[in-house]
């Protein structure tokens, strides 16, 4: 479809968030109705309903004014976050504690938790795992061709370290190197340090510490991202596909799952470092933009991308900050330790900080991504 950009972010939003939204509250509805649980709501968005109704089990089933999220309210919830009313949870009755979140056994509250993140990850690993079993594992045809150096950029801190045409890069950082996008990944990721790479040279192993060059590059819809070059160049560039079965796809979808956790670890380290700008940081605007180019590219690209925001999404929930399931799982994971529940007024304070703590980050980074748009002059 030939349709304007702008067109393609308000479809492609709610295309993107609607359904990994209601997948992962879906995984908190369907494991704590699985313990016997009741769902007093579930609401895909926050704020005031605008369409809804009650099951036969009296489950709220509604579509929210708000659609940055959404929630299961479960029996015994003070609110739409699960955070437990001490004094309430307490002093309930038998027929209160009937089907209550707050007075199941603590494995069932922390699975009921967990399973909201973990369909998320499934969600990703099955989306990865379709790719690789559809298109197959790119392989390098010349993989030794590719690690050797074929020439220099014009600015090249590889060069001036040392390193020659000809050489062949067999590790960085220590780490073997299988093809050049092992090595564009293992640098990328780094501007501005300073890496040791190890090359090959008349059968002998060399290595040379290399200062990654620090560059702005420009996508085709002018998003501008910080990346680590050396200025070298491949002496070989194609792939090939070698098909796959399903255990082989699934394994090569974990694996790709955990490097993309593993740059989002080090990109946030680097934030908090200061070796990166929190400018960054995106939030639901950016979110919006890059579900719309993304969709606007193709159904595989934005399919490729729906998992990246699922697997980010597991990964935000699991951070140990109360009112996120990691906060939750943390507190059950201390209530495990001491034999018993955090006391209420520690409970209280942890959770209201939490909650502040969210609230605060979703306004720094939907301010950040507004001061960025181009209407901003930026």
């Amino acid at each position: 479809m030939n349709l304007p950009l702008w067109l393609y972010y308000v479809i492609g939003f709610p295309l993107l968030l609607g359904p990994l939204v209601t997948i992962h509250e879906l995984g908190h509805y369907i494991v704590g109705r699985w313990f016997g649980v009741h769902a007093e709501a579930f609401s895909v968005g926050f704020g005031k309903e605008i369409w809804g109704f009650t099951d036969k089990r009296g489950t709220r089933w509604k579509l929210s004014a708000l659609p940055l999220g959404g929630y299961v309210q479960f029996k015994g919830d003070m609110n739409p976050a699960s955070i437990p009313d001490a004094e309430a949870v307490a002093q309930a009755s038998v027929e209160e504690r009937r089907g209550s979140f707050h007075h199941a056994a603590l494995w069932k509250r922390a699975l009921i938790v967990f399973a909201g993140p973990a369909t998320n990850i499934l969600l990703t690993l099955a989306i990865f795992a379709g790719f690789f079993a559809f298109y197959g594992k790119p392989v390098p045809a010349d993989a030794d061709g590719q690690l050797t150096v074929a020439r220099f950029a014009e600015i090249s801190p590889a060069r001036a370290a040392g390193i020659e045409v000809g050489d062949r890069i067999v590790a960085v950082e220590g780490e073997r190197m299988e093809d050049f996008r092992d090595v564009q990944d293992s640098i990328m990721l780094y501007p501005g340090r300073t890496l040791d790479i190890t090359i090959e040279r008349d059968g002998a192993e060399q290595t040379f510490a290399v200062p990654v060059r620090s560059v702005e590059m420009e996508d085709r819809f002018g998003n501008v991202s910080k990346v680590g070059l050396i200025g070298v160049a491949s002496g070989a560039a194609g792939f090939e596909f070698e098909p796959q079965g399903i255990a082989s796809s699934l394994g090569l979808a974990v694996d790709h799952s955990i490097g993309i956790v593993d740059m989002m670890v080090t990109g946030i380290g680097q934030i908090f470092t200061g070796e990166r700008s929190v400018q960054e940081l995106g939030g639901p605007v950016k979110i919006a933009k890059f579900s719309g180019e993304q969709l606007s590219l193709g159904a595989m690209a934005f399919i490729n991308f729906v998992a990246l925001i699922s697997l980010n999404l597991a990964f935000i929930n699991l951070l140990p900050i109360p009112a996120l399931d990691g906060g939750h799982l943390a507190f059950y994971a201390a209530e495990a330790v001491r034999r018993k529940p955090v006391g209420p007024r520690g409970t209280e304070v942890a959770y209201r900080a939490g909650v502040a703590l969210v609230l605060m980050l979703m306004v720094f980074v939907t301010i950040n991504d507004l001061v960025t748009l181009p209407v901003f002059g930026n």
